[in-house]
């Protein structure tokens, strides 16, 4: 079932805003703002403290790593205020491709993997499935739509997730403990007015505000995607941060030793700052050469989509870790395909 919605409000913003030329994700920012916040503060020091004892367990010679599939209902939220922003069926189905390929190891790009890292490669075992079934029960494509006049949506800051509320020109997410929930808009920025690709939510976020935002030119293979980020790689590298994937530099730039941040997993060398563009291997910082150098090529990093290419199995443990833990409730929703019935 197609949910298709209108919206408008006193007066129409400007139009579509330009496509930022390198990666700009708007998760951290958000997310560092968010740590202030007593309670959620407290949640992610325990989900921390989970997802190290999750590391230990998988360290044990008793552990036996899954291999079948987890498969994941997703919702996509497309919201528009022009029509070129009204992305189809088959840009969604171009995505989700892009997902299943990236999160098994299916892409043709896994083959170009430099040596110095093929023995760090991981394979999530994710499977991404738009939802068969909504929230009440009934038949749905997973996907809705919504005209609107509100042509600036926000990550953060006093209109921060805007495209989240109904009462904010926006959509309102569907259960985040049953679905994946992806907006996708014409214009996404933070509140200082920098361009984003898109930005994500930890685990440990509020459910109102649970899920994954993309900008359409930066959504799928086909339609209205936009080189150098047409192959689907904002969303594999934004679901990652969902999955509680940090960036692979750390986000140590306002430090003054540029070397000192982490992204918590071990087998991803320290590097100094993002990657953009596609660097020429190998690039190394940190006194990262002996590890193989910048891991450039990883999803978690700031480079363009043709020059992605895999998760490490440290990736893998704490994504595996989140699904065992926080967002276990997923993996069990009643909104996949070979369910009937509302979500329990």
């Amino acid at each position: 079932m197609l949910l298709v919605m209108s919206y408008s409000s006193a007066s129409p913003q400007a139009t579509t805003a330009e496509m930022p030329a390198t990666r700009e994700c708007g998760t951290m920012p958000r997310y560092q703002a968010q740590l202030k916040d007593p309670q959620f503060k407290a949640t992610r020091l325990s989900l921390l403290n989970l997802t190290k004892a999750f590391g230990e367990v998988t360290a044990s010679a008793r552990f036996a790593p899954r291999t079948t599939l987890i498969h994941i209902p997703v919702v996509v939220h497309i919201i528009y205020s022009q029509d070129s922003d009204n992305i189809s069926d088959s840009q969604v189905a171009s995505q989700i491709t892009v997902l299943n390929n990236d999160y098994q190891n299916k892409g043709t790009e896994i083959n170009q993997l430099p040596q110095a890292f093929q023995s760090s490669l991981g394979n999530p075992l994710l499977d991404f499935d738009l939802a068969a079934v909504d929230p009440h029960g009934n038949p749905t494509t997973g996907i809705t739509r919504l005209k609107t006049s509100v042509a600036k949506f926000f990550s953060d800051g006093a209109l921060g997730d805007n495209m989240k509320l109904a009462s904010s020109g926006g959509v309102d997410p569907w259960p985040s403990d049953q679905y994946l929930n992806i907006w996708v808009v014409g214009s996404l920025q933070d509140h200082n007015g920098k361009q984003l690709l898109g930005y994500s939510s930890f685990p440990g976020d509020m459910p109102s505000k649970d899920g994954v935002v993309i900008l359409s030119r930066a959504f799928g293979t086909v339609g209205s995607a936009k080189s150098p980020f047409d192959k689907g790689r904002t969303a594999t590298h934004e679901i990652g941060h969902w999955l509680n994937l940090f960036h692979v530099w750390g986000d140590d730039e306002a430090s003054a030793d540029v070397c000192s941040g982490s992204d918590q997993v071990d087998d991803t060398p320290n590097q100094a700052i993002a990657n953009v563009g596609c660097p020429v291997y190998p690039h190394h910082s940190c006194n990262n050469a002996s590890h193989g150098g910048d891991m450039f090529m990883n999803y978690m990093d700031y480079t363009n989509d043709g020059c992605m290419q895999f998760f490490t199995a440290g990736q893998v443990i704490r994504m595996e870790a989140t699904l065992n833990g926080f967002r276990s409730s997923i993996t069990r929703s009643r909104g996949l395909p070979q369910v009937v019935g509302p979500p329990q």
